[in-house]
């Protein structure tokens, strides 16, 4: 199935600024969060469709290419070399194209080891705060037997083929192509006695145990890239990356848009109507709202500061607390029997003025009903 455009993914316009991206990605990253639709697949896959969009699209190098030929741009290396996930080197394919015909440009020496990745959830209050992390990553190490050579006895000769260079020229016709040794693989080394513990490979996988310290202020979908920290490379090359995912569990409480947080405040009726002093949560502990008489339910208040400070914010977000007014249950009979007497006072023209918002629904299906019947 073709993909779809990355811009239609985001619902945003080919012009849209870094701003309106991180913004339309944003809602689409809360919207299909798996940990919002657990089991859910479609939305797993339109959250990977989100995430993918994005990455691009945040680029400015990888979006011109996107501009001017679509997905054709990244069909080479998906997922590989250094340039992260979906995008490959356009040098290196070029480089291997014409290398391979004519000769020159061909990568020499065996490649960097392969970069991976690490999913880490967290808290809200860990990603807000920052925290230590200590983490289990399975990867491929240097062998330590044979110190990553390869050899049992640690000596490693010069391929006579190649020597050295990982590459062969092969004449055909009038064309000259390089293609990797046969005799060493491309590694330029050869061995005597292969290492009895990774049989010559000189790696060996392993569950790697690391300390990750995490900013304050990350959010789902940050990364944290931790420099050599990825798959050993073949002997006598540098290892890859390990990337670090953040992904925020859902919270009891709080809801995270970006830098803002938001709540719902449940109140009783009689708070709603009299007015009262509230005390609300924020992650710095709690504090006062004040609540003005004659509050309706989804009334939507506004602390300032109180939300989150990112990663590449100055200043914090605010809270947002909305007003959810509670139907009382389980009452006392003396309790119904107030309610019943305040219930009473509520009769003829005179309901109207206390009750503007049922007034007015009550008169628009008074007009519903009398445009009918005309």
């Amino acid at each position: 199935m073709s993909k779809r455009d990355y811009y239609e993914v985001l619902g945003v316009a080919r012009t849209a600024g870094e701003e309106e991206l991180k913004k339309a990605y944003r809602r689409c990253a809360m919207k299909y969060h798996p940990d919002r639709n657990p089991g859910d697949k479609s939305a797993e896959a339109a959250f990977k469709e989100c995430k993918e969009a994005y990455e691009v699209l945040s680029d400015p190098a990888r979006r011109r290419l996107y501009d001017q030929h679509g997905h054709a741009a990244f069909e080479h290396g998906m997922g590989g070399g250094n340039a992260g996930p979906g995008f490959a080197d356009v040098g290196d394919i070029f480089g291997d194209i014409f290398g391979s015909i004519f000769g020159g440009g061909a990568r020499q020496g065996p490649r960097r080891g392969a970069d991976i990745g690490y999913v880490l959830e967290l808290d809200l209050e860990e990603a807000v705060a920052g925290v230590e992390k200590r983490i289990e990553v399975p990867t491929v190490v240097a062998c330590g037997h044979c110190r990553g050579t390869g050899a049992e006895d640690g000596k490693v000769d010069t391929c006579t083929t190649c020597h050295g260079r990982g590459q062969v020229r092969m004449q055909r016709g009038p064309f000259t192509m390089q293609a990797p040794c046969p005799h060493c693989g491309g590694s330029g080394r050869t061995i005597t006695t292969p290492c009895r513990q990774c049989h010559g490979h000189g790696r060996v996988e392993e569950e790697k145990i690391l300390q990750v310290k995490i900013p304050a202020g990350v959010d789902s979908g940050d990364r944290i890239r931790l420099a050599g920290e990825g798959e050993a490379g073949p002997p006598g090359a540098p290892p890859g990356d390990l990337y670090v995912e953040v992904r925020v569990r859902p919270h009891p409480i709080f809801e995270r848009d970006g830098d803002d947080l938001h709540c719902e405040v449940p109140i009783r009726i009689s708070q709603a109507a009299l007015g009262d002093v509230v005390r609300v949560p924020t992650l710095d502990g709690e504090v006062e709202l004040r609540i003005p008489a004659e509050t309706q339910t989804g009334k939507v208040f506004r602390l300032r500061e109180r939300g989150v400070k990112s990663v590449r914010s100055r200043h914090p977000g605010d809270l947002y607390c909305k007003v959810v007014v509670e139907t009382p249950v389980n009452l006392t009979a003396a309790q119904r029997e107030l309610l019943e007497k305040f219930e009473a006072t509520f009769v003829g023209e005179d309901a109207r003025r206390h009750s503007p918002r049922s007034a007015t629904f009550l008169d628009g299906v008074r007009s519903f009903w009398e445009r009918m019947v005309s």
